[in-house]
């Protein structure tokens, strides 16, 4: 489990890696998020998460990413999302009243498609849970048609286009 769980991190830091570069060639501006656990509060143990990047919007505002890595679900057309992430994600834009979202893509699309979703987003659409015969943890199905399709040539005006 223990080599699962590295490879699983190495895939996290390629894909945000990834989406860094999309930012900087849409020169949408960012505060990426160190996450070694000296450089943040103990509060964020206490059943909260970080998410990776600040994005700055001009004249309107800041949004919390946090970059997945995940494989879609050819079968089912989904993409899982871990509940545990789900639950502290929701606990830390609850109480700082900042939105937060997912942003997912991964290595077999090679990164060319963003698929973007509101954490407040997921939390509606909780769906049964599954647990996860690999990792033994619960997540939840999202279907691919909630999420904003983002491509490599894009930049965050498709995201504000689907929303309004």
């Amino acid at each position: 489990m223990l080599e699962s769980n590295s490879i699983n991190v190495q895939k996290g830091k390629e894909a945000e890696k990834m989406f860094k570069q999309w930012l900087d060639k849409n020169n949408i501006p960012y505060l990426y998020i160190q996450q070694d656990i000296e450089t943040f509060a103990s509060f964020f143990k206490s059943g909260f998460k970080r998410p990776d990047f600040i994005i700055l919007i001009p004249n309107i505002g800041l949004i919390l990413v946090d970059v997945k890595y995940r494989v879609i679900n050819q079968k089912h057309h989904d993409i899982a999302i871990d509940s545990e992430d789900l639950t502290k994600y929701s606990k830390l834009q609850r109480n700082f009243n900042l939105p937060i979202w997912f942003a997912i893509s991964n290595k077999d699309i090679n990164y060319e498609k963003w698929f973007w979703i509101p954490v407040s987003k997921t939390i509606e659409l909780m769906l049964p849970k599954f647990k996860s015969s690999l990792s033994k943890m619960d997540y939840n199905p999202i279907q691919l048609e909630e999420f904003i399709e983002v491509s490599n040539e894009d930049s965050l005006h498709k995201i504000f286009q689907r929303l309004f």
